[in-house]
């Protein structure tokens, strides 16, 4: 369902049985809640300040080479938005992916 490198991968799967319209048990397959992991023992490869116009998908490919990786960067940094890693001026600090 997920990309191998998607956040979300190694997220077990969850089922609810519900009842339908007409009273049948219907099977609903979600992912798991996704917790954003303690950044804490990774090895931080830069800190990164943000300059005027930048975006964190630009930043995560100079780096990690691979802009659909942003969400490591926001892991390494305990952000869940992006839009928060991209202020003027902020240092993003920029870790080995998968810790």
């Amino acid at each position: 369902m997920f990309e191998p490198t998607s956040r979300y991968a190694r997220i077990a799967d969850a089922t609810l049985t519900v009842l339908d319209d007409s009273g049948r048990p219907r099977l609903i397959v979600y992912k798991r809640r996704r917790f954003i992991p303690s950044g804490e023992g990774a090895t931080t490869l830069v800190e990164h300040t943000v300059v005027q116009g930048e975006r964190l998908d630009n930043i995560t490919a100079r780096y990690l080479g691979d802009p659909t990786q942003f969400w490591q960067v926001c892991d390494a940094n305990g952000v869940l938005e992006p839009a928060d890693l991209e202020k003027l001026g902020r240092a993003v600090r920029i870790a080995l992916p998968g810790f």
